[in-house]
Parts: structure tokens; C-alpha cells; sequence
């Protein structure tokens, strides 16, 4: 069975009603993104970083998988399909694909401040004064600007034996995830989806001008053949 790597963004949820990371302002829901994704930010106002992570982590309550997730599953028949992705909710998963992998960290968990090592589940919301088991307050399992991608090597090891490279929902303009298209075997054909694509159909290089959802079929349909 060959190895279908899928790399996603915030593009693929945004068809669920998740806001996509930062509008034309530079803002995320309204805030200023170094003020809730960066440690200094959450150094410099630990409740209002929990309480917008809070807000986030509510509303997966209130969104389902939407066609592009179902989609991005249904490939396992075919195909041993990793999905590595950019986002931090859980539709992937919610939507049956079997392996996913998040860059950026998830939403329904928490992790000590001190130890990055130390995660736990989470689905409700994280209230200063809330511990972990080394005394820290517990913070949001999220990978901030200017922190290590922890999962970073696994992916490039994915990419890396790629039979087929589908990138979804991302501009790919954010690194070092972007890069990670630059590690796919020369054999591996890459699908770029995308609305307002960066990129232009190249070589191996396929670009489908189309939103998460009919892109992803339309890439199905055509490794069904």
C-alpha cells in the first residue's frame, strides 16, 4: 500500500466555522497574535493567554468535521495516509483518520510551564491557579512563536518516504511546516490545494484552485485511477 502523506492547515477547518489563524490585520479573534501565541505574551498576561484558549477549546464543542476531514480519512482505503497538520483542533481525528500528527500542538491538552514533556488531557478550561504535578501552572499544549516544533523530525521522516504529497488549507508561507514539501522523495507527485494558490502547476508540482473541500475530492478521485 502506498504512502499518502497530507499536509493541513488552518484552510481545512475554516470550512467547519473555525476561524482561520490571523485575518489581513495581523489578528487572531481580535487580539494582536504575539499577545496569545508567543511566551512573552503569556508571561506578560497568563489570564488573558488561557482565556482566549479557553474560548478556542469551547467552541470544538460547538463544530464538526466538514467534507474535507470525511475525506481526508476515507483515502485510508486506498492508502496508508499520514496526516500531519498545522492545526490544533481534533476534527482529523474526529473525522476517523488513524495517524495524525500536530506541529502545533492541541487544543484538548494542557502541559506543565516548566516540563514540555508533561501533558495531559484537557477538554474544559484551564484557570490560573490550575497545576500540574511539578507545581507549574498548567498552560495550553500549544507550540508559540518562537518555540520549538517538537514534532518536527517525525514529520520530516514522514514527508520523506512519501509516495504521494497532498498539501490542503495552508499557504505553506509558515515555517518551518513549509519546508516540509522540500523533504518528499523526487518520484512523489505533490497536490497543492488552495483558493488563491502562491504557486503555480509545475513538474511534479499539481496546484488545484479550489477550497479545502472540492480540492480534496477532486485529488481523490484522480489517485483513484
Amino acid at each position: 500500500m502506498k504512502n499518502l502523506v497530507v499536509l493541513t492547515g488552518a484552510g481545512v477547518s475554516a470550512e467547519s466555522g473555525i476561524a482561520t489563524f490571523r485575518d489581513a490585520g495581523g489578528l487572531w479573534e481580535g487580539h494582536d497574535i504575539m499577545e496569545v501565541a508567543s511566551p512573552e505574551g503569556y508571561a506578560a498576561n497568563p489570564a488573558l493567554v488561557l482565556d482566549f484558549y479557553n474560548k478556542r477549546r469551547a467552541q470544538l464543542k460547538d463544530v464538526d468535521p466538514n467534507e474535507a476531514h470525511f475525506c481526508i480519512a476515507g483515502l485510508e482505503r486506498n492508502f496508508h495516509v499520514d496526516v500531519i497538520t498545522q492545526n490544533v483542533d481534533d476534527l482529523h481525528e474526529r473525522a476517523g483518520s488513524s495517524n495524525v500528527i500536530h506541529l502545533h500542538g492541541e487544543l484538548k491538552k494542557a502541559r506543565s510551564s516548566k516540563n514540555s514533556n508533561e501533558i495531559l488531557e484537557w477538554e474544559d478550561d484551564i484557570n490560573l491557579g490550575d497545576l500540574s504535578k511539578d507545581g507549574s501552572q498548567l498552560r495550553p499544549h500549544i507550540v508559540w512563536f518562537g518555540e520549538e516544533v517538537p514534532a518536527m523530525e517525525q514529520a520530516i521522516e514522514i514527508v520523506s518516504k512519501a509516495d504521494v504529497l497532498l498539501i490542503v488549507g495552508t499557504s505553506m508561507q509558515v515555517y518551518p511546516a513549509a519546508g516540509l514539501k522540500d523533504f518528499a522523495p523526487s518520484h512523489a507527485p505533490i497536490y497543492f490545494v488552495d483558493p488563491a494558490p502562491s504557486l503555480e502547476s509545475a513538474g511534479r508540482l499539481n496546484v488545484i484552485k479550489e477550497k479545502a473541500g472540492k480540492g480534496v475530492q477532486m485529488v481523490a478521485d484522480l489517485l483513484s485511477f
